[in-house]
């Protein structure tokens, strides 16, 4: 399975700025798509930011517009930039594979631990 860690989370005020990174263990990006997943207490997980393998990007109508997803195949990393960061936005945030490729078999992953991300007023 397919490892990942997630870091560069952190406490801001709103309106400020975080890049958040998640190391891959395997080359997937041209086979699996990717995306950002927030969770909030008492809520599930759901997507935010995704980029696909041939590179097609979508986000949440919440963060369009301040928020970025890449990835560096070279260092098989995903990043999210996020900025003018809003209160809504805190949660812990995981990468993961969206649908549908989280159901094949060469795509599936372990979930990390997720770096949280506060932002105050």
């Amino acid at each position: 399975q397919v490892q990942v860690v997630e870091s560069g989370g952190g406490s801001v005020q709103a309106g400020g700025s975080l890049k958040l990174s998640c190391i891959v263990s395997q080359n997937i990006f041209n086979t699996c798509g990717m995306g950002w997943w927030r969770q909030v207490p008492g809520k599930g997980r759901a997507v935010v930011a995704s980029i696909s393998p041939d590179g097609t990007t979508n986000y949440d109508e919440s963060v369009k517009d301040r928020f970025k997803i890449s990835e560096d195949n070279v260092k098989r990393t995903l990043f999210l930039e996020m900025n003018k960061l809003k209160t809504e936005d805190t949660g812990a945030y995981y990468c993961a594979m969206i649908p549908p490729w989280y159901t094949m078999p060469e795509c599936l992953l372990s979930w990390g631990q997720g770096t949280q991300v506060t932002v105050s007023s």
